[in-house]
């Protein structure tokens, strides 16, 4: 047995057990001594836990200076979550609506002209928009849903930082956007050990079994190389532990009650790593990312907020 099944295994068998965040990883993560941001520089990474998904993105952003330091008066802003499965939002499948909901409307506080919100669902796209809840959610803070189920929503493009992927269909609204909000959720992922920010995009191109059969973690890496997300911001509410991407039953999630908000999407999937309890060295696509230069996996070395709410 290799270090990532046994890693996976342990998790695993802990849920199964009644274990409650008893994995090392956690605790290591929340107890690390704070680095410090230097004067007028921002934190490398926000992480925040113990409030709801929208409570916890107002105090999260507020580190950053508020919306407005990403979301200029006018702009263009494309929010990507996860909404791929058809399962409600306790499942941990999707991410969590009360956050999205919660973004679109700080953008639109910020002074953005439209927000726009989609994903290449796996499940029905009608089905997933609506029982997620994001739709609803997205709409009733003033947001657009659009879909993404057909290959005229998609221009073709150059990967030019690819190895593997070198080119792909990647859909025009992400094209078109000014800003690009990166919002997924974390979970376990039979392919990829955990899905998180890089992972997520697999939701803006066409053709996503062509990573499936041209290496999986190398090509998200690529896909991530196209186009840096502004601003990511990791769900760690629900968070499911075993049986992903789909889920069986709400006895796969743990109700972690996190969140993590970086520039940075390799950092913020390396402290999502943390969080569900691997070395963000065991996923390979987070290691990949980082020897391309992509972003940072150091998390020891990077200025960290935490906020503990409650």
């Amino acid at each position: 047995m290799d270090r990532r099944d046994f890693l996976k295994k342990t998790i695993r068998g802990g849920i199964v057990a009644g274990s409650t965040l008893a994995f090392g990883g956690v605790s290591a993560f929340w107890n690390a001594a704070a680095t410090a941001a230097e004067p007028e520089q921002a934190w490398d990474l926000v992480a925040v836990r113990g409030g709801e998904p929208d409570v916890m993105f107002d105090a999260a952003i507020s580190a950053y200076n508020g919306m407005q330091t990403f979301v200029s008066r006018g702009s263009k802003v494309v929010i990507k979550p996860n909404i791929g499965w058809d399962v409600s939002p306790e499942r941990g499948g999707n991410t969590n609506p009360k956050l999205v909901g919660r973004i679109v409307e700080h953008c639109l506080d910020a002074g953005a002209a439209e927000v726009i919100v989609f994903d290449h669902s796996c499940d029905s796209w009608r089905q997933c928009y609506l029982n997620s809840g994001i739709e609803a959610a997205v709409e009733s803070a003033g947001g657009k849903m659009l879909s993404a189920d057909s290959e005229s929503y998609y221009r073709e493009v150059a990967i030019p930082g690819g190895r593997n992927l070198t080119s792909a269909q990647v859909h025009k609204a992400l094209l078109e956007a000014d800003v690009f909000l990166n919002v997924p959720v974390l979970k376990d992922h039979s392919s990829s050990l955990i899905t998180a920010s890089m992972k997520n995009l697999m939701g803006v191109v066409w053709d996503r079994w062509y990573f499936h059969r041209n290496d999986l973690h190398q090509c998200i890496a690529d896909i991530a190389s196209f186009r840096k997300p502004d601003l990511t911001i990791l769900d760690a509410y629900h968070v499911m532990m075993r049986n992903g991407p789909r889920g069986v039953s709400v006895e796969d999630v743990v109700k972690m009650k996190a969140q993590v908000l970086s520039t940075d999407f390799v950092a913020a999937d390396a402290a999502g790593a943390r969080l569900y309890g691997v070395d963000p060295d065991d996923v390979r696509h987070i290691r990949l990312a980082a020897e391309m230069q992509l972003g940072r996996m150091d998390l020891k070395n990077l200025s960290i907020n935490r906020i503990k709410l409650g």
